[in-house]
């Protein structure tokens, strides 16, 4: 009864050194704990942190997918593609240039066009457009009219253009960031390969013994 008293009271000492209820200067020698008193040492727990193994780590194509579409180069930058940045924001910044440049362009001859129709000679922005020296006069009038309304309508078509151009880079960066990340566990081993050899090809349906056989080519997938 007594031994079992003993060791329910190192026990307790145990615990209590643990927590940090009592100091080392409290405990009692070690020399006088039994050695047949106590069967386990309480060792205080550690929390470990779990580090993420780069080199074995595959892109969610679903996740690349939406990130590409919610931000602009986002999956490129999921898949770990940063070479692939300065491409898509070069596109997508000369296609906004295109656009603002062509818009302006197409303003100013649109005011110009209706400058020339008008007839009226207080509105005369056209001028800025003209060589050194010319003039517009009644003979010259019909033509540059026409020069001003093709320059219009082409830079609206280039504006236009423009657009759909960033439309386009738009869907190739999702459509990249997606493939992209599919492609990243694709099977790309030593086993996978493709063969391409001549063969022979036998026709048993002819009875022309020159018909009977003909030369083709042979694939075989290895995987």
């Amino acid at each position: 009864m007594e031994s079992k008293v003993k060791k329910l009271l190192l026990l307790t000492l145990v615990l209590l050194t643990g927590t940090g209820v009592l100091s080392a200067q409290d405990m009692i020698p070690a020399d006088s704990i039994p050695t047949d008193s106590l069967s386990f040492v309480a060792q205080p727990l550690t929390a470990t942190k779990e580090v993420k193994d780069w080199s074995t780590w595959k892109p969610n194509p679903k996740r690349a997918l939406w990130l590409a579409l919610v931000i602009p180069g986002g999956g490129q930058i999921y898949n770990r593609k940063y070479w692939k940045l300065p491409i898509v924001y070069g596109g997508f910044v000369g296609c906004l240039y295109a656009m603002s440049w062509n818009n302006s362009q197409y303003k100013d001859y649109a005011q110009a066009y209706i400058d020339i129709s008008d007839n009226d000679p207080s509105t005369a922005s056209y001028n800025k457009f003209l060589h050194l020296g010319m003039q517009i006069t009644d003979a010259n009038k019909d033509r540059y009219k026409e020069i001003f309304r093709k320059r219009k309508d082409k830079y609206r078509r280039w504006r236009d253009l423009s657009f759909f151009v960033l439309c386009g880079v738009y869907a190739l960066s999702v459509i990249d960031a997606y493939v992209d990340a599919e492609l990243s566990v694709f099977d790309i081993s030593k086993d996978l390969s493709l063969r391409v050899e001549p063969t022979i090809l036998n026709n048993h349906t002819s009875n022309n013994p020159f018909d009977s056989s003909s030369l083709g080519l042979q694939c075989s997938v290895n995987f």
